[in-house]
């Protein structure tokens, strides 16, 4: 296989963008002299012709050049030519990983030559990694770019101190000639390249090298030139230029001349969709769940942050919780399985050997301690993204498509994947088992049975990429250590034999050809992409050195097929990564990472509207833009306006703007507010507000207070008291049993915890980063081991509030304890909720109001305080005037269904007066306080008066309420009851059912 580049426009006006820097700039090259034998070691003896790169461009012409194609690009436009270093120009290239930025910068090189002349040029990286993917591209490119330049004669050396010849041919090759170096190769006076030598007759290489004035290409700077010591070793390279190729730049003082960032590479599908999926466990925290996360060392001593269970209303969720000496676990996380835990007698900070003691069981946890649920989620990762992979095969080959898809696992340490025992002899380790078992298991599914590579062996279909030690062992580094570069050097050879599809007939001797999952760790966080990555699953356990932007990284190419091809489209290109967290929270966390490059999501700045374009010449191609200035100007205006807040982000006044599409500028910006708009809009997450004039305060109309108010409130004002009688014996026998009302607990049926798979898309904008679901369901798992049974009698009575001989008696009559065993604390919440229900009901059946003389407050109406939205997405409906059936100007209610009632009131002549209830307009029941919708007095056969209590519900089957709410609901009813016999009292959804 070859793979085949396509002229893609981006990628040209990435190139170009560079290019035309220099335009105005005269063809010319500059000699020097190369020592040969000089004692003094001076490089102007005369013994051979060196040849440099020369530019005679005067700054303020490249300058204006910059603005030109800073216009062209969308970028707002640089002051000054020089960054924070300011001893050669350099510019910016912002492109997302995964667009070809090696592709764009090496045909940039011989782009300048043909244009200019420029023959040497030095590429800078910061990694071994990354030195060997320039490698690989410069040989997968070289036949297609001699055909596009016309066979031109170029060659691309990697600096090795022990060929320093090599350095002596670059600096007098009258041939295009590019060096690639690591920046730690020349950043200390100690290096080779910055000491005399006698090979080079005492010059120093960087001086050779300096002589020829090469154009530099920063690959990542963020990570080569992010010390002073870096950025000195740059300039004594003696660059002409310097161009910085980064898809996350930290040093915005360059000018950036092009950008292709996340969101436009995401929104013109230049890259893979992501979709991320995760897999939760759902046991309710009946084992003590002890993950250690982190420990930090601060001004109020040591901390550490655990994952724990925590009790909740409706049994327990996983959370990281800080913890420090002396905590008790049981007491923090509110669940008896912790009670075995004890409390935390020491935090050990020291790195590496980060752990906590308990005083119970168990002893003591550390950032490698493995967890009992943890075997089983590393199994469900590796499952599901063989699944996932070979449901992508099967998806392309029913299109037609000869794609052939890789999965890539990241591991913390070699040992999981392999292993040697006494005599040097590898075997599998824990994840390469658990891969062979499930991918056994899976391939032969009847399902898959049309796959290409079905008949291979297991063993041939996975492969490890790690460092090797001089006997061939592997071994645990860090991906930046000499050892590596074995790594690399054998994944990049195995590039086009990794997108190649195995074939029997073709008899392919190459083992690479049949490997589809790829296992490896930090050596792959850098450096090394493959189109065809489709699954990239996370299987480390301690603290993960790999960002979310690396992870996706490897993956993000758009794909080729067989003959090399890419093949655009998300419908094609989906990146699944297979993460240890939920969507949600790596989606939130990819966000984070984004921001902390220096990607900033809905913030508007002085600059947000300077690249708006006022005026474009058909004929000239001539942009003129708003420019600074008048951007600062219109931005000032909008934070006046309070269309953007304090922190530059869009405020409600902004968002409804938007959507109406109108907004109010000076009369100098009214040519220009569509795309005023359209830039607000890009920053924008969501349109969701309350569509408002603003808000209003709402005003007591004291007029109303009179009259049809006065004879609904004096039916309604009074207050009661209450008592209760409640029947034991009947709350055991319903608790069991259960009546049509609710179930009894020997209906209860749990299962073993599960374990859920759930993924979501990530969808990105220039408003942020989210994820929304997209698919799952339950994972083939299970938990080894039976529970501890907890304390069930303490546990319920804590839970109802009910005596001790009463909990047993239920227990006693229960008939189901084996599902108990099957789920404790899942069994026992449910218990605790049909009794709870239960009890509730019997206190309602059993409650008894008597009205006192003490009066709810009519006054409160007048000094309550209450805030109107209006409009359609509000929360209010304005009064009629010339009816005024309530006591206020507007009606705030709570919901849409309230609000449609309050509307239906207004036009429903048959309604006389009506109140919105207030907030303190509350009952004392057993259960709490319970506040009622709405009071009304009601007119039927135009004179006969009712009063009714109405509770407006979007689902008016009583049963369907939660207990605790209906209990309340039916506790109120009768203190309605008890203060008046001629109050109703009505559950409806909707304004008319008033009538019936």
């Amino acid at each position: 296989m070859e793979i085949q580049f396509d002229k893609l426009d981006y990628q040209i006006e990435a190139i170009n963008s560079a290019v035309n820097i220099f335009e105005g700039q005269v063809v010319k090259e500059s000699n020097f002299t190369i020592t040969n034998g000089n004692p003094q070691g001076t490089l102007f003896a005369s013994d051979g012709i060196g040849i440099g790169n020369r530019i005679i461009i005067d700054e303020n012409q490249m300058l204006k050049n910059v603005n030109k194609i800073q216009i062209l690009n969308g970028i707002v436009p640089s002051d000054k030519l020089f960054g924070n270093n300011k001893t050669f120009p350099q510019f910016n290239i912002e492109m997302e990983t995964g667009t070809g930025k090696t592709f764009v910068y090496l045909k940039t090189i011989l782009e300048l030559n043909k244009k200019y002349g420029f023959m040497k040029f030095v590429i800078v990286v910061p990694s071994v990694a990354i030195r060997e993917g320039v490698l690989k591209t410069f040989q997968i490119t070289k036949s297609r770019f001699k055909k596009d330049y016309n066979g031109v004669i170029y060659d691309l050396f990697m600096f090795d101190s022990s060929k320093l010849d090599r350095v002596r041919s670059y600096a007098s090759a009258n041939t295009i000639d590019i060096m690639v170096t690591t920046i730690q190769s020349f950043n200390k006076d100690t290096n080779i390249m910055n000491r005399e030598n006698d090979q080079l007759s005492g010059v120093r290489p960087i001086d050779l090298i300096a002589e020829t004035r090469p154009i530099v290409i920063i690959d990542e700077p963020q990570s080569v030139d992010n010390t002073d010591l870096a950025k000195d070793a740059l300039s004594s390279l003696n660059p002409s230029v310097g161009f910085r190729y980064s898809a996350t730049h930290r040093d915005n003082t360059y000018p950036k001349i092009y950008q292709l960032d996340a969101v436009d590479a995401y929104d013109n599908e230049l890259v893979k969709q992501i979709e991320v999926a995760g897999i939760e466990v759902d046991e309710d925290g009946n084992r003590a769940h002890l993950k250690l996360v982190d420990i930090k060392s601060g001004k109020n001593g040591i901390t550490a942050k655990i994952e724990v269970y925590k009790k909740n209303r409706g049994g327990a969720d996983k959370k990281i919780m800080n913890f420090k000496v002396g905590d008790d676990m049981f007491t923090k996380t509110k669940l008896q399985i912790y009670d075995e835990v004890g409390f935390i007698q020491d935090i050990d900070a020291t790195p590496g050997f980060e752990s906590v003691r308990f005083s119970g069981n168990p002893e003591k946890i550390t950032l490698e301690s493995a967890t009992l649920e943890d075997e089983v989620i590393k199994r469900a990762q590796i499952s599901k993204t063989i699944e996932e992979h070979l449901n992508k095969e099967l998806k392309l080959k029913k299109a037609g498509q000869r794609i052939k898809v890789l999965s890539l696992f990241f591991l913390d340490k070699v040992e999981n994947y392999r292993i040697y025992d006494e005599d040097g002899n590898y075997h599998l380790g824990r994840y390469a088992h658990i891969f062979e078992e499930e991918y056994e298991r899976l391939i032969h599914l009847p399902k898959y049975k049309e796959l290409n590579d079905i008949n291979v062996p297991t063993s041939e279909v996975h492969d490890g990429y790690f460092s090797a030690d001089n006997k061939g062992k592997l071994k645990n580094t860090k991906g930046n250590t000499k050892a590596d570069e074995s790594t690399y050097e054998m994944i990049m050879k195995n590039k086009e034999g990794l997108l190649t599809f195995y074939d029997e007939k073709k008899k392919h001797t190459s083992k690479a050809n049949k490997i589809r999952f790829i296992f490896s760790h930090s050596a792959l966080k850098e450096g090394w992409d493959n189109p065809n990555v489709f699954q990239i699953a996370t299987l480390i356990e301690t603290k993960d050195t790999i960002t979310k932007r690396q992870k996706i990284g490897r993956g993000l190419r758009i794909a080729v097929n067989e003959e090399g091809k890419r093949v655009p489209g998300f419908a094609i290109n989906t990146l699944t990564i297979m993460a240890n967290e939920s969507y949600k929270d790596f989606a939130e966390g990819l966000q984070k990472e984004y921001e902390e490059d220096g990607i900033v999501f809905g913030v508007f700045n002085k600059d947000s509207f300077a690249t708006i374009v006022v005026k474009y010449d058909e004929v000239t191609e001539e942009l003129e833009t708003l420019g600074k200035e008048k951007s600062e100007k219109l931005f000032f205006y909008l934070k006046d306006e309070n269309y953007i807040n304090s922190s530059g982000r869009a405020t409600d006044k902004l968002k409804q703007a938007i959507i109406d599409r109108n907004i109010i500028v000076p009369e100098e910006f009214n040519d220009i507010v569509p795309k005023i708009l359209d830039v607000a809009s890009s920053k924008v997450k969501s349109l969701d507000i309350k569509n408002a004039d603003n808000k209003v305060e709402v005003k007591v109309v004291k007029e109303a207070l009179a009259d049809d108010f006065l004879e609904l409130w004096n039916k309604i004002k009074y207050k009661t008291t209450y008592k209760i009688k409640l029947d034991s014996n009947r709350l055991i026998k319903l608790a069991v049993e259960g009546n049509e009302a609710f179930d009894g607990i020997n209906s209860i049926q749990t299962r073993k915890g599960t374990y859920l798979y759930k993924k979501g898309i990530v969808k990105m904008n220039q408003a942020g980063v989210n994820a929304e679901e997209s698919g799952g369901g339950a994972v083939r798992a299970t938990t080894k081991g039976r529970y501890k049974l907890p304390d069930i009698i303490t546990f319920l009575q804590n839970e109802t509030n009910l005596t001790r001989k009463t909990i047993v008696a239920i227990l006693q009559s229960v008939n189901n304890l084996d599902s108990f065993k099957n789920n404790p604390l899942s069994y026992m919440n449910q218990a605790a909720n049909i009794i709870n229900a239960v009890k509730n009901q019997l206190i309602v059946d059993g409650i008894e109001y008597t009205r006192i003389d003490d009066e709810y407050e009519q006054t409160l109406f007048s000094t309550e305080t209450l805030t109107a939205y209006l409009g359609d997405k509000g929360n209010s409906v304005k009064v009629n005037k010339d009816k005024q059936k309530t006591v206020y100007d507007y009606v705030v209610t709570d919901s849409n269904i309230e609000k449609d009632f309050a509307r239906k009131a207004e036009m429903d002549d048959n309604v006389k007066f009506y109140i919105k209830l207030p907030d303190w307009f509350k009952i004392r029941t057993p259960l709490g306080p319970y506040n009622p919708d709405w009071a009304l007095l009601y007119e039927k056969d135009n004179e006969q008066h009712l009063y009714f209590i109405v509770e407006t519900k979007g689902d008016t089957i009583f049963e369907q309420l939660r207990p605790h709410e209906r209990a309340k609901i039916l506790a109120g009813e009768k203190h309605f009851r008890a203060i008046d016999t001629d109050i109703r009292f009505k559950r409806v959804s909707d304004e008319s059912e008033l009538q019936g």
